[in-house]
């Protein structure tokens, strides 16, 4: 089921109520989703490779204390932050301020920074960690099988 845009994400506290949470695609609903957004963004950080490796690691603890804590939104938004890392840091290693598109719509010209690509690398690792930890699959199915 895709993710639903139309909820009141101002006053729903998905901890509460996950059976409102949908998977989606990708990182969708990533800035979305309350009270995780506010605990996972804080720490979202990929300027350098050192910022990135602390932020990364510090999210995947928390995908991991979510797994603990039997929470699947928690860890599917963990999840999300870390690809959203993986695929924002690429976007900045390949375009110079991260603009894909110039101001008449046309393809940037890739000039790529080798310390952004390092950053995505590393965040691509704990992405791919997360989303195929076998516990993490096992939540995302059930928790699809039950909501959609």
């Amino acid at each position: 089921m895709p993710f639903n845009y139309d909820l009141d994400f101002d006053s729903i506290d998905f901890r509460e109520e996950p059976d409102k949470y949908r998977v989606g695609r990708g990182e969708q609903g990533v800035l979305l989703v309350e009270p995780y957004k506010s605990e996972i963004l804080q720490h979202w950080r990929f300027k350098t490779p050192e910022i990135a490796r602390e932020s990364s690691e510090k999210i995947y603890a928390m995908f991991e204390e979510y797994k603990k804590n039997d929470d699947f939104v928690g860890m599917d938004m963990a999840r999300k932050f870390l690809q959203m890392g993986y695929t924002r840091s690429r976007r900045y290693a390949n375009y110079k301020g991260g603009k894909k598109y110039d101001k008449d719509g046309d393809l940037n010209d890739r000039d790529i920074d080798e310390e952004k690509a390092e950053s995505a690398r590393i965040f691509e690792e704990k992405w791919i960690k997360a989303r195929e930890d076998e516990e993490y699959l096992e939540k995302k199915r059930a928790h699809q099988k039950e909501y959609g």
